[in-house]
């Protein structure tokens, strides 16, 4: 019995050692951990060093993007205010070309009264003169009542020279023809800047083009009358000009073409064969039958304002002589009556109405021919308008169909392959 209670007591001894050992081993590794730095500390200590740069990094990319964001910001806000000036600019233009129009209408109105007016009081005038002369001649009258019915006609005739002067100088119904072409081209370029403020995408070069095109009209279509005027009897006929000069940017040759099988924007090589087989029959037929006409139209303006204050002021002349003999009266008689008719052909008639219209026309197929010239010039499709509008445009602008159009092109190729001239002209609305 006290055998195995020995050694009951002293196998329990070692069991509460490695006990205690077991608790106290991990308190001196424990100590010893904290003393000695292990590799997992190094590490941990590594990867807090190193996180401090990246959370100042971070923060500078956080500024970088924010200030990024409110460049963005600014820059937008500056293109929303720039584009709201050039719309406010457009609208300026706008209202300026509408003024323009109500004041081209107003004069137009106002010269269509004048050449009115004028024509029927100087024919009234002629027309009494020449009653006043024959009724001196013809009734016998001595003295005084000869002397009365001679000073009336002679100053009727006068007034009618003086004012046929006048009158063909500033040629009324070809100013009235002026402003009505001038309101005509004002309502297009009102068109124009309303369809550019609507498509919006506005920059400052549409809006100097805009000013230099109403310039460009003032200067064509001025509205006095002293200094500014048109000159009415130039030396030649030559078509009116109411465009700005075309500025090319660089030499054509120079600019390269792009791919068009990526971008042709609506163009062909077909398409621009087209345009310049209608141009040249543009420039052969139209053209040079507008010269003529206008030629013609020129010379008969000037010799009858010329005829015109040349009969009446010799019907002023005999109309004195009236009473000496009936040679006399005869002249006056008949210069009166023939100023009547030259100032009713030329005045009643407006020729110089329909010069000013060759004019215009003429400009017109000017105007037509250098736009086609310019747009094929330009090497880069995407700068051109697009192909098949352009097209569209242009036949309607000949009065003619797209297909008609297309037809005329490939009957002035074949007629230029044979060597003939073309039998038609391209426009058909005027």
């Amino acid at each position: 019995m006290a055998l195995a209670s020995t050694t009951l007591l002293c196998s329990s001894f070692p069991l509460r050692r490695s006990v205690n050992s077991a608790i106290h081993v991990p308190k001196t590794n424990n100590f010893a951990v904290s003393k000695i730095p292990t590799r997992k500390h190094v590490e941990g200590l590594t990867t807090f060093t190193d996180s401090v740069p990246l959370l100042h990094d971070q923060k500078n990319v956080t500024n970088n993007i924010n200030s990024t964001n409110n460049l963005q910001h600014d820059l937008s806000n500056s293109t929303i205010s720039n584009n709201s000036t050039i719309t406010m600019q457009l609208y300026a233009i706008l209202e300026s070309v509408s003024d323009r129009i109500e004041m081209h209408k107003n004069v137009s109105e106002q010269r269509q009264n004048w050449n009115n007016l004028l024509l029927n009081n100087i024919n009234m005038i002629t027309l009494t003169a020449t009653t006043l002369t024959g009724v001196a001649a013809a009734s016998g009258a001595i003295g005084a009542p000869l002397l009365a019915l001679k000073i009336s006609s002679t100053l009727l005739f006068s007034a009618a020279t003086s004012m046929l002067l006048v009158m063909n100088k500033i040629q009324p119904s070809q100013l009235a023809e002026e402003q009505r072409c001038a309101t005509r081209l004002f309502k297009h370029l009102r068109s124009q800047i309303e369809n550019r403020i609507a498509l919006g995408n506005q920059t400052e070069q549409d809006v100097k083009n805009l000013i230099e095109k109403v310039l460009a009209l003032d200067k064509a279509y001025p509205l006095p009358l002293l200094g500014v005027m048109l000159e009415k009897f130039p030396a030649k006929y030559e078509p009116s000009v109411w465009w700005p000069k075309t500025r090319k940017e660089g030499n054509a040759t120079e600019r390269k073409m792009k791919n068009r099988k990526n971008s042709t924007n609506g163009w062909s090589e077909e398409l621009e064969n087209e345009l310049r087989e209608v141009i040249e029959v543009v420039k052969n037929k139209d053209i040079e039958d507008y010269d003529r006409l206008g030629s013609i139209a020129l010379k008969i303006n000037k010799k009858l304002a010329i005829a015109g204050p040349l009969l009446t002021g010799i019907a002023a002349i005999g109309s004195a002589f009236v009473g000496n003999g009936s040679a006399a009266a005869i002249v006056a008689l008949m210069a009166g009556s023939l100023g009547a008719i030259v100032n009713a052909f030329e005045h009643g008639g407006q020729v110089g109405m329909v010069f000013e219209m060759y004019r215009n026309c003429g400009g017109f197929f000017k105007l037509l021919e250098e736009t086609v010239e310019a747009t094929l010039e330009e090497k880069d499709l995407e700068k051109r308008e697009n192909g098949e509008i352009f097209e569209m445009k242009m036949a309607l602008m000949l009065g003619r169909s797209v297909s008609e159009m297309r037809e005329l092109a490939s009957k002035s190729e074949a007629c230029r392959m044979e060597g003939i001239d073309v039998d038609e002209f391209a426009n058909k609305m005027f």
